[in-house]
Parts: C-alpha cells; structure tokens; sequence
C-alpha cells in the first residue's frame, strides 16, 4: 500500500501529482522541490534564499512520511543556470554533510523562470 501526500500546491494540482510517496517497504520519494513557500507561493530571488527554502520544503515533506533527512540515500538537484551553481554548492554541502547521500546534479532550464533550483530526494525509513 502506498500512502500519498500533497501540500496543495498550484504545481501539484495542474501536474496531478504527489508531494510525497510513501512505500510501505519504507521508502519515501519526495516529488523535486524548489524554493517556493508552498504556503505562500512567494519565491525569493537570490539562489541561497531560494536553496534554503528547498530544504525546508524536503524537510517538511520527510516529516510528513516519518522520515528525516538522515534517511536520505539519493538527492537529485537542478539547477537553472551554471552561475548560480556555486552558492547552490554551498546551501547543499551544509545539509549533505553528515548525510552524504549519492547526488546528481545537472544545469538545466526549469519550467517557471523565476526558479533557480529544484530538488528530489529518496529515502529509507528503518523497518
């Protein structure tokens, strides 16, 4: 059985999809995240703002499925544009830290030109 969660986004309504996935093996896909308040739908400018709301929004996710980010086994970033990498780098560095997850991360163009950043996780709950 597979749980779903959702935060009501417009995103998540126009695209019907899931915030959250929760298996009952324990895994847990959090949908790419980027770094709107998804209670406001205000989005900063700057990357590091941007990167930092990000977070927020996986941990909300991951709280949601009785996870942490300590159970993190994969991130998956994109990141809009290459001059915007380096202060992306410095955000997720300080969050992977303790974690070291396996990453990818690619340049690519994001479907809403003011986002900077998107990030999907995949977790393991201890069963």
């Amino acid at each position: 059985m597979r749980r779903k969660i959702g935060r009501g986004s417009d995103f998540e309504k126009l695209l019907n999809y899931s915030r959250v996935v929760v298996d009952d093996d324990g895994w847990v896909f959090v949908s790419g995240c980027s770094g709107f308040d998804y209670d406001t739908m205000e989005i900063a400018d700057n990357m590091t703002d941007q990167a930092e709301q990000t977070f927020r929004n996986i941990y909300w996710c991951l709280d949601q499925a009785g996870a942490s980010f300590k159970d993190v086994v994969r991130i998956r970033i994109i990141v809009a544009s290459a001059s915007d990498y380096p202060a992306a780098v410095k955000v997720i560095g300080k969050h992977c830290a303790d974690v070291k997850p396996a990453n990818t991360t690619w340049i690519a163009d994001l479907p809403d030109p003011r986002i900077k950043i998107e990030i999907e996780v995949t977790a393991r709950k201890p069963v």
